[in-house]
C-alpha cells in the first residue's frame, strides 16, 4: 500500500509544497491563531493509516470476501492440495537429512523438487486470486485519486503549510497530528469505492508503462500480476 500511496501523491504533494508558502503570504497579518497545531503551519500525518481507516477502504475490505468468495474458496482448496502433495516430500527430505550418512546429491535433488512445487503452487494461487488483487488495486487507486485533495482541504482548514511524515520525527504531540482531519475530508470526497474494476482495467503503473512503451515505439511489456491479496 505504501508504494501506491507514495506514487499517487508524489506529484500532488509536490505542487502543494510549492503553493503553500504563497498561500501563507496572502493571509492577513492579524489572522486569529489556528485552533489545531501549536507550531503555526506545521503538522504530521500518517497517510497509510488514513487510507486504512477510510470508509471506502473498510467497506471494500468487508465486501471483498463475499464478492470474490469463489476465488477465495478455489485458492484455499488448491492450497490444501499443494500442501498435501508437499508433505510426504518434506517428510522424506527431513528423514534422509537426519540419516547418519546422508546422500547429499539426493538431498539436493529433493530440495529442488520441493522448491519447484512450491514456486509453481505460489504462481498458481496468485493467478487464481488475480481478480482479488485487481480489486484491491482498483479501490486503492480510487482512494489515492481523492487523497491529495483531502490533504489539501485539511491543511487549508487547519492553516497548515508544512505537512510531515511521522517517521521523519523523533517526537510529536498528538496536537500536531492531522490524520483525523484528512480522514474526515477523504470520507466526504469518497464515501465508498467501486469494488469490481471494469473489464480490461489495469493499475495506473502498468497503464503508464504501456503508454511510455508505445511512445517509444516499443512493444508493451507482459502485464504484471497484481500483488498478492492482503487476505480475507
Amino acid at each position: 500500500m505504501k508504494n501506491l500511496i507514495k506514487t499517487a501523491l508524489l506529484s500532488g504533494l509536490a505542487a502543494l509544497a510549492v503553493a503553500a508558502p504563497a498561500a501563507a503570504q496572502q493571509r492577513p497579518a492579524a489572522a486569529a491563531a489556528p485552533a489545531g497545531p501549536v507550531a503555526p503551519g506545521i503538522a504530521v500525518a500518517n497517510l497509510e493509516a488514513v487510507v486504512a481507516n477510510s470508509a471506502a477502504f473498510k467497506t471494500a475490505q468487508g465486501q471483498r470476501p463475499t464478492t470474490y468468495k469463489a476465488q477465495y474458496d478455489q485458492a484455499e482448496a488448491r492450497r490444501v492440495q499443494i500442501t498435501a502433495q508437499l508433505k510426504p516430500l518434506v517428510d522424506k527430505f527431513q528423514t534422509d537429512r537426519a540419516a547418519a550418512s546422508p546422500n547429499n546429491a539426493s538431498l539436493q535433488q529433493q530440495a529442488q523438487t520441493i522448491q519447484q512445487i512450491q514456486e509453481a503452487g505460489q504462481a498458481e494461487l496468485q493467478k487464481i486470486l488475480e481478480p482479488v488483487g485487481l480489486s484491491e488495486a482498483y479501490v486503492q487507486e480510487q482512494i489515492n485519486e481523492k487523497l491529495v485533495q483531502a490533504v489539501t482541504n485539511a491543511m487549508t482548514k487547519s492553516k497548515v503549510t508544512m505537512l510531515l511524515n511521522p517517521q521523519a520525527l523523533i517526537k510529536a504531540d498528538n496536537v500536531y497530528n492531522l490524520n483525523q482531519s484528512i480522514l474526515t475530508e477523504l470520507n466526504v470526497l469518497l464515501p465508498s469505492a467501486q469494488l469490481v474494476p471494469p473489464a480490461g482495467w489495469v493499475p495506473r503503473e502498468e497503464r503508464e508503462a504501456r503508454a511510455a512503451a508505445a511512445a517509444q515505439g516499443q512493444p508493451a511489456a507482459a502485464p504484471a500480476r497484481p500483488a498478492a491479496p492482503e487476505g480475507r
